[in-house]
């Protein structure tokens, strides 16, 4: 959900800084006082062309910056991560700034990015619907993902997805064996030998640093043993030992706490000295009687580590990693035997080939359903929308080659009018027309949209009356699902609104400049009248203006 939109210098905004809510917001005020500036510097953010003519007259730059909320935004998320553009968590910053040269730098959450890192960026916040600048309805990747979605058809879409990337492998694995057979022949050969040496060798897992240890010992056994005696001998068994020392000690010395308290503390440090010294000795003495000298042994422990020096030698690398060396071998030559033949590696592709055909066709008969009531949904909102005799048509083309999204091209058409023949949504040429039919797209799939946020602009172009309070209710609704924003010249699409904005123009320093002020309930009876009733504001028209804001 967009946030906050901060805005300087841009054509003839000084200064400006918006806070948005959620629901549905209008902006209105009278005819040039820039309320379609504030979209054209949302649509800056979102990676829209830039050219001097942004900046405001006397100012060297123009500076836009839109905060939005993503919290629930996962593939959002997962695309700033994946580019190394994530920023503070729940929060993105989109920044562009144009210089008085044309030049301009964009910002996503501080990091330089690209203009088209920005329009990837906007498809997951924003759809700008009047103008063709945001449109993403008009892409067939939205188009397709927006009727699968409708049609509860998602998990059947990734699936075959899936199914045609086993299949494009198992394809790659057969080219690649055929132009590659004496290559691959040789590796197994190579490999089989080499699995052969270490099936013999047979290495462990941490064995080269075990064996080491067992050497170590095995090596150093009689000066080992000979440490050890001489510490038993020292501590117990010679003269003037020190295990015998001390007991003599602590013997002069306990008959004589009844006469001085304060040998107890010395006491209390000898004691536990003895009793440690006479567990060192017991432990010297079982380490020197368990401790053999085994020539044999030591002889067949280096045997083992030369022949695992040797192998690792060879095949270079560490000792330690010939037992992992040796299950990738067999790994590697279960591959190889797996697609050994060209013959194996056909039947493979072919088995992939069916498997993915077969649920693209169940994908296709799913669309064709959820199609055609789409088209009927979204040509009955149209009728409501003046756009009597529209047609919207969901089309599947067939695609000459299948896709890694199915065996068809998903096409939005339309035709606004009876006399004509649908059409691509991106070569409808009104702007108000083509923003009634996004209305009535949006109000129609809005359970399934994944983008938060909704601007509409020209969505009263050319209607009036009972229609004009047709698209102020399904504003209305939208706004109870997204977050909505409106430009609007009609009082009954404004009074349906939960928040009104008015833009309003000044001369400043006399220069032409734009302002927006939060209209309370009073000033949104005051302003409501405005678009009523023109220049002069009757006490009727007010009371009118009242009656109609009663109604939302």
């Amino acid at each position: 959900m967009l946030q906050r939109l901060t805005i300087q210098d841009f054509v003839i905004v000084e200064r400006l800084e918006l806070e948005f809510g959620a629901g549905f917001t209008v902006l209105t005020g009278e005819t040039g006082a820039g309320k379609s500036i504030l979209v054209d510097a949302l649509a800056l953010t979102l990676g829209e062309r830039a050219d001097a003519i942004a900046v405001r007259q006397g100012a060297s730059r123009a500076d836009v910056t839109a905060e939005f909320a993503t919290d629930g935004n996962g593939p959002l998320q997962s695309w700033l991560i994946d580019r190394d553009l994530a920023g503070d968590e729940g929060i993105c910053l989109l920044r562009r700034v144009v210089e008085s040269s044309g030049r301009s730098r964009g910002f996503i959450n501080g990091h330089t990015a690209t203009a088209v890192q920005l329009r990837e960026a906007g498809d997951f916040l924003v759809d700008i619907h009047g103008q063709h600048q945001h449109q993403s309805l008009s892409r067939a990747a939205t188009q397709r993902m927006l009727l699968d979605a409708y049609g509860g058809l998602t998990a059947q879409s990734s699936a075959v997805g899936d199914a045609w990337k086993t299949w494009r492998r198992r394809r790659e694995e057969r080219l690649a064996f055929e132009g590659n057979a004496a290559a691959i022949s040789a590796e197994r050969e190579r490999l089989d030998w080499q699995r052969q040496e270490l099936d013999a060798l047979k290495p462990a897992p941490g064995e080269w640093t075990a064996v080491g240890a067992e050497h170590a010992r095995l090596a150093h056994a009689a000066g080992l043993i000979e440490a050890a005696q001489a510490g038993v001998e020292i501590l117990e068994e010679g003269e003037g030992a020190a295990l015998a020392q001390l007991n003599g000690v602590i013997a002069r010395l306990q008959p004589l706490l009844a006469h001085d308290a304060r040998l107890k503390n010395i006491l209390d440090a000898l004691e536990p000295a003895q009793i440690q010294l006479q567990e060192g000795v017991s432990a010297l003495r079982r380490y020197a009687e368990r401790t053999d000298l085994d020539p044999q042994r030591l002889r067949e422990v280096e045997q083992r580590l030369d022949a695992l020096h040797g192998a690792a030698r060879k095949y270079r690398v560490e000792a330690d990693a010939l037992h992992d060396l040796a299950e990738h071998t067999r790994r590697r030559l279960d591959e190889l035997g797996a697609g050994g033949d060209p013959q194996t590696l056909r039947a493979r592709e072919n088995e992939a080939e069916t498997a993915y055909r077969e649920a693209a066709k169940k994908l296709t008969a799913g669309r064709r359903k959820a199609g055609k009531k789409l088209s009927e949904a979204v040509t009955a909102g149209m009728q409501e929308l003046a756009m009597q005799g529209g047609v919207f048509e969901v089309a599947l083309e067939p695609l000459e080659t299948p896709a890694a999204h199915g065996l068809e091209q998903i096409e939005f058409r339309v035709a606004p009018h009876q006399s004509m023949t649908p059409q691509p949504i991106a070569k409808t040429a009104s702007g108000g027309e083509l923003s009634r039919l996004s209305l009535a797209i949006q109000t129609v799939l809005s359970r399934v949209a994944r983008v938060p946020t909704l601007v509409f602009d020209e969505v009263d172009v050319g209607i009036g009356g009972g229609v004009a309070e047709i698209v102020g209710r399904k504003l209305q609704s939208l706004g109870g699902k997204h977050q909505v924003m409106c430009i609007t010249h009609l009082p009954q699409v404004a009074a349906a609104a939960d928040q009104q904005w008015q833009v309003r123009k000044a001369t400043a320093g006399g220069k032409l400049v734009s302002a927006v002020v939060t209209l309370d309930a009073k000033a949104r009876v005051e302003e409501i009248a405005r678009m009523l009733g023109g220049v002069k504001i009757t006490d009727t028209t007010r009371k009118h203006a009242a009656e109609m804001l009663g109604k939302k």
